[in-house]
């Protein structure tokens, strides 16, 4: 039996998927109506399983954090930290980018800590923006309207470029010292990185429907002969787009006028992620529009604000706050907020300032 404290633990760990379950629950019971799952979703589920497995895969091969931790030689380390993360979003998803990057920010004799930990959650929330495959729900708007790799980038690249150079200024005059504490566990890379990183480029390649879904199997078949452990990936989140995939189908029936002028689904895809993530309002608002070009600026946007807008926030926030060099989580908090807010508030002015017409 678990006991209070467990419960509380999980409740404040999978706060999304009780939320997305109880969701789905009570709006089959609201419209009398079982939602019915098609064919497109249960692959973009499958992508989403085989991309966790073969970046968790890569991670546990020690190549990811071997690789950040040159950075940390020579100068302009916030610089580099920065950039890092960016590319690293675009790559291997903003949530793993920053599990990578932020324990390595805070292992360094660096200054301003709490600002470069936040400029690097924006930067894996920008990054992540530009690639099909950087963020849960660019894979879902991907998919979901059977988009081309070079329609999807041109409509965010703005978004992602424009931010990229904000977080270049403050992180070039970042002033860091070059003491860098020990690393005694440091991992040796071992050879299944060569294998995950082929069946990486492999899951980036039927993304971008360069090949047939069904080629990812070999992802599973060989972690379960080789490294079963990589097959311990946030089935939690899995669970949650599937609830939420449901949810999206009983909101259409409730909403069934939709959502058509661009501004408006912009608008209300943003301010709706401030409150429930971004991922989950992507999954809702698909059904609704087909303008899928503002909802993926809305939730790219979204990401930007809360410390509840993106996994990749609450991830960098959680790793700040509970780490044994850090101190003083209200004046971190505030600071998170005020910056985050205004990179949202200039993502929608840089929205309407390119879409005044639509």
């Amino acid at each position: 039996m678990k006991t209070p404290g467990a419960l509380f633990d999980f409740v404040q760990k999978e706060w999304l998927l009780i939320a997305s379950g109880v969701s789905l629950v009570l709006t089959s019971l609201y419209t009398n109506h079982i939602p019915a799952y098609s064919f497109r979703e249960f692959q973009v589920l499958f992508i989403l399983f085989i991309l966790f497995v073969a970046v968790h895969g890569l991670q546990r091969s020690g190549l990811i954090l071997k690789l950040s931790r040159k950075i940390e030689k020579g100068k302009t380390v916030a610089l580099k930290l920065v950039i890092t993360t960016f590319i690293l979003s675009m790559l291997v998803t903003n949530d793993v980018a920053l599990i990578v990057i932020v324990p390595l920010t805070l292992a360094l004799h660096i200054q301003r800590k709490d600002l470069l930990v936040i400029f690097e959650a924006l930067a894996a929330n920008a990054g992540s923006a530009l690639t099909p495959f950087g963020n849960p729900q660019n894979l879902f708007i991907y998919w979901f309207y059977e988009l081309r790799p070079t329609e999807f980038m041109a409509a965010i690249a703005p978004f992602s470029i424009v931010f990229l150079f904000i977080l270049i200024v403050p992180a070039w005059f970042m002033k860091t010292n070059h003491a860098l504490q020990a690393h005694p566990n440091t991992k040796v890379v071992q050879h299944s990185a060569c294998v995950y990183g082929f069946l990486l480029i492999m899951v980036l390649l039927i993304v971008l429907h360069a090949l047939p879904v069904q080629t990812g199997i070999a992802v599973i078949i060989y972690a379960l002969l080789f490294d079963r452990k990589t097959l311990h990936i946030d089935y939690a989140l899995l669970f949650s787009f599937f609830f939420f995939f449901g949810v999206a189908e009983n909101m259409k029936i409730l909403l069934a006028s939709g959502i058509q002028h661009s501004g408006h689904i912009f608008l209300f895809s943003a301010l709706a992620s401030q409150i429930m993530s971004n991922v989950p309002v992507a999954l809702l608002t698909a059904k609704l529009t087909e303008n899928w070009q503002a909802l993926l600026w809305g939730t790219n946007a979204g990401g930007f604000g809360s410390i509840f807008a993106s996994f990749a926030n609450l991830i960098a926030y959680k790793m700040y706050v509970t780490h044994s060099s850090t101190n003083n989580p209200a004046s971190f908090t505030a600071k998170f907020l005020a910056i985050g807010y205004i990179a949202f508030f200039l993502s929608i002015g840089l929205y309407f300032t390119l879409h005044r017409w639509t």
